[in-house]
C-alpha cells in the first residue's frame, strides 16, 4: 500500500514509460494547441484567393516546390504538432471529398481557434466555445441552402457556360471510357482484352473507346506524358530493399554517418540510373514507391506508374509485351515493354460539380452574408455560447481581409464597404479586386459550389472543436529512441 501511494504521488508520469510526455490544463494543452494550428493557418491563408502568394518548400530529399496548393504545402511540410495535424487532415478530407477548398479549410479553422483563444482567455470555458461553434456552424448551413443561387440544381455538364460559370476551368464530358482490344487473329480473342472503366459524372452517351489500356489512377512524380517510350515492370515494387539478414553497423562519428547515408543514396541512384540506361523512360511499380527512388526517377526523367493489382499488372504486361521483374534492378532488352504513347488525361471526375451543381455567390460575399445573419443569430441567444457564436460569425471576416490583403488593398476598407452593402439587403455584393471595389458578382460573374462551400466550413468547425475538446496531450516515446519520421499524436500520421 505503501508503494501504490508513493507512485499515485508522482502523477501520470508513473503509469508511463521513460521518455513519455504529458500536457494537460489551459495553458499547456489548448493555448498551446491553438498556437500551433495559428501558426499552420498563417501559412496557408496567405495563399487564399486568385491573388495568393506562393510558397517555396524544400523536402527532406531537397525536391523544391512552388505553389500556393493548400494541400501540397502541408504535406510537404511534414508536421508533427498533434493539434495541427487535426488541421492537416481537414484539409486532406476536403480535398479527397471535394477536390478543392482545402486553404479555406485550414485559415478557417485556424481563424476559429484563433477567436476562441480570445474568449478562453477572458474567462470563458472550452466546452461553452464548443456548444457555441456548433450551434454556430449548424446555422451556417442553414443559411447557406438559403444563399443556393435558383435554378443552379439543374446544370448539362455539356455545356461549357455553365461549367465555366462555376469551375472557371474545363472538364471533359467524357466520363464513361471503354477499352477494346483485338488480335489480328480472332481466334487468339480473350475475352479479358474488353475492360470497361467507369468514372462517375456522366452517361451512356459520353462514352468513348480507347485502344490501348486505361488506367484510372494518376502518375506518381510530376511526369505525366512520355511518347515511344519503353517500358520497365518491376512487381515487387520500386522501393530499397531490406536485406534478408540482420547486421549491426558501428558508427562512431558524424563524418561515417553521413558517408553511411550517402552510401545508400548512391545504391539507390545507381539502380536508377541503370534502368534510365537500358533505355526505358517509364517504370512500372506493382507495388510501393520509396521517396528516394522517386526523387532520382524525377532526375533522370523516368515515369513512374503504379499498379497494385497483380491482375490489372498482368493485363498491363500483355498489352505493352513486357515482362514483370521481381526486384529493382537493371532490365535486359527483352523484359522491356513499349508502347506508342503514356499520358495522364483526366476524361471525367468524380468532383462536386457533378454530384451537385448549386452555387452560392463568390468574391466573399457569402461569408459576409453570413458574418451578417450569424450575429444577428447570436443576439438572440441567452446564455454564454452567444459569444462563442458571435466570434465565428467575426471568423467569416478573415475571407474578405485576406483576398483584399493579398490584392494589396485596405481590409478595413473593403469589410466596412461589404458590411454597409448586406445591411441594405444587397445579399450579392462582393469584392471586385481588379478595380478594388465592392460589386454585385452578377457583374463579376463569379459563383462558389455550395458542396465545396458546405464541406470546408463543416471540416474546419469539427477541426476547430476536435482541438477545444482536448484538455491532455499524452505523447510516447518510440521505440528504440526518437526517429526522423516518428509522429506524436499516434493514428494522425500522415502517410
Amino acid at each position: 500500500m505503501v508503494g501504490l501511494g508513493s507512485m499515485a504521488g508522482n502523477g501520470i508520469q508513473s503509469m508511463l514509460k521513460e521518455g513519455h510526455r504529458h500536457l494537460s490544463g489551459l495553458e499547456e494543452a489548448v493555448l498551446k494547441s491553438i498556437d500551433a494550428c495559428r501558426e499552420l493557418s498563417a501559412i496557408t491563408r496567405t495563399s487564399l484567393g486568385p491573388n495568393g502568394m506562393n510558397k517555396m518548400v524544400i523536402n527532406l530529399l531537397d525536391k523544391l516546390f512552388v505553389t500556393n496548393d493548400a494541400a501540397t504545402i502541408v504535406n510537404e511540410l511534414e508536421v508533427q504538432h498533434p493539434a495541427a495535424k487535426i488541421l492537416v487532415l481537414a484539409g486532406r478530407a476536403q480535398q479527397e471529398e471535394i477536390g478543392d477548398g482545402a486553404s479555406l479549410t485550414i485559415s478557417f479553422a485556424g481563424e476559429l481557434l484563433e477567436k476562441a483563444e480570445e474568449l478562453i482567455r477572458m474567462g470563458l470555458h472550452p466546452s461553452e466555445m464548443i456548444i457555441g461553434y456548433t450551434k454556430a456552424i449548424n446555422k451556417t448551413i442553414e443559411i447557406l441552402e438559403d444563399l443556393v443561387e435558383k435554378g443552379s440544381e439543374n446544370m448539362d455538364v455539356r455545356n461549357k457556360e455553365e461549367v465555366v460559370l462555376r469551375m472557371r476551368s474545363a472538364v471533359a464530358s467524357s466520363s464513361l471510357a471503354c477499352i477494346q482490344v483485338c488480335p489480328k487473329n480472332p481466334a487468339n480473342f480473350n475475352v479479358d482484352n474488353v475492360r470497361v472503366a467507369k468514372l462517375l459524372g456522366g452517361g451512356l452517351h459520353n462514352s468513348s473507346v480507347v485502344r490501348g489500356m486505361v488506367l484510372k489512377n494518376d502518375a506518381v512524380g510530376s511526369i505525366k506524358r512520355v511518347e515511344k517510350a519503353k517500358i520497365a515492370v518491376f512487381a515487387g515494387g520500386v522501393d530499397t530493399s531490406a536485406t534478408e539478414t540482420k547486421g549491426t553497423v558501428l558508427i562512431h562519428s558524424a563524418e561515417q554517418l553521413e558517408n553511411y547515408a550517402k552510401t545508400e543514396e548512391a545504391k539507390v541512384e545507381e539502380l536508377i540510373k541503370a534502368v534510365a540506361d537500358s533505355g526505358a523512360k517509364v517504370i512500372v511499380s506493382g507495388a510501393a514507391v520509396g521517396d528516394m527512388p522517386l526523387h532520382f526517377c524525377e532526375r533522370y526523367k523516368l515515369m513512374v506508374l503504379k499498379i497494385s493489382s497483380k491482375f490489372e499488372l498482368r493485363r498491363f504486361c500483355r498489352t505493352t509485351g513486357a515482362i514483370a521483374i521481381l526486384k529493382l534492378s537493371q532490365p535486359n532488352a527483352d523484359e522491356l515493354g513499349y508502347a506508342d504513347s503514356v499520358s495522364v488525361e483526366e476524361i471525367g471526375g468524380t468532383r462536386s460539380m457533378c454530384r451537385d451543381s448549386r452555387i452560392i455567390p463568390g468574391a466573399a460575399a457569402t461569408e459576409m452574408e453570413l458574418a451578417k445573419r450569424l450575429k444577428e443569430f447570436s443576439l438572440k441567444e441567452t446564455g454564454l455560447d452567444q459569444y462563442a457564436i458571435a466570434k465565428f460569425a467575426e471568423s467569416f471576416e478573415m475571407v474578405p481581409r485576406t483576398l483584399a490583403e493579398n490584392a494589396g488593398l485596405s481590409a478595413m476598407e473593403i469589410i466596412s464597404s461589404l458590411y454597409a452593402e448586406h445591411a441594405s439587403g444587397n445579399v450579392k455584393v462582393g469584392i471586385d479586386l481588379e478595380e478594388g471595389a465592392c460589386k454585385d458578382i452578377w457583374t463579376l460573374k463569379i459563383w462558389d459550389l455550395y458542396v465545396t462551400k458546405f464541406f470546408a466550413l463543416k471540416y474546419s468547425a469539427d477541426a476547430a472543436c476536435t482541438v477545444l475538446r482536448v484538455d491532455q496531450i499524452i505523447m510516447a516515446k518510440p521505440a528504440g529512441g526518437p526517429r526522423r519520421d516518428a509522429q506524436p499524436g499516434g493514428g494522425m500520421d500522415e502517410d
